[in-house]
């Protein structure tokens, strides 16, 4: 079965919703100019909150980050006790084996050629920890890192997949065509933020939540 990530979660509500949804995954954004951002305080209090509630069955907490240092990273992962950062921006391939397993990279290729590109330049640097993702592959948007509601090309996935063990997919997945990418391409893992929403980029809809993952998971059941 894919691993689900819920992203963009800033509240406790929609956490636990996506916890007890079955989400493998809860990302929260420490990136400011995102409408997703969490201040790492609130972000602490809901991870406590969670862990407090769920114990064991707690999802792993993901900080997404774009190009922070490296003592900034290592503060907020501390101060919220995440599980691993997500670094969505244009961090060298050095910088996540600064951080020893406990990260991924996230890329956005224009092309299938751009994607093999980045994929094999690190790849060398990828946690091993299968808990993780290898590498999350997203959409590709001129501008925005990240919660742009378009999705990478099938052939761009596929390529990634090629090269890369534990590849997790976002960008503009929905309950709609998250079935469609799972039966076509079997990811290790989904990402969604924009997609279990209903306008507001700062509350989650749990109905959506839910059926995204019913979705995923119903898919991935009939592959042979």
């Amino acid at each position: 079965m894919p691993k689900v990530k819920i992203c963009g979660v800033t509240t406790l509500q929609d956490a636990l919703a996506a916890a007890h949804a079955g989400a493998a995954f809860i990302g929260l954004n420490f990136y400011q100019p995102s409408p997703r951002y969490i201040e790492p305080a609130s972000a602490a209090l809901i991870a406590a909150a969670l862990r407090a509630q769920l114990a064991a069955h707690c999802p792993l907490l993901v900080g997404v980050f774009v190009d922070e240092p490296l003592a900034t990273l290592q503060e907020i992962c501390d101060q919220v006790r995440l599980d691993y950062l997500q670094l969505s921006g244009t961090e060298p391939p050095q910088l996540l084996a600064a951080l020893h397993g406990r990260a991924f990279k996230a890329i956005r290729p224009k092309s299938v050629t751009a994607a093999q590109e980045l994929a094999a330049s690190y790849a060398p640097s990828a946690t091993r920890d299968e808990r993780a993702p290898a590498l999350l592959l997203d959409a590709y948007h001129p501008a925005l890192y990240g919660g742009t509601g378009t999705q990478a090309s099938r052939e761009v996935v596929l390529a990634v997949q090629a090269l890369v063990p534990r590849v997790m997919v976002a960008g503009g997945l929905t309950p709609a065509n998250v079935a469609d990418l799972v039966a076509s391409a079997n990811p290790w893992g989904v990402d969604t933020a924009s997609g279990v929403e209903n306008g507001n980029p700062r509350r989650k809809d749990h109905a959506r939540i839910e059926e995204f993952i019913q979705q995923a998971k119903a898919a991935a059941g009939k592959i042979k």
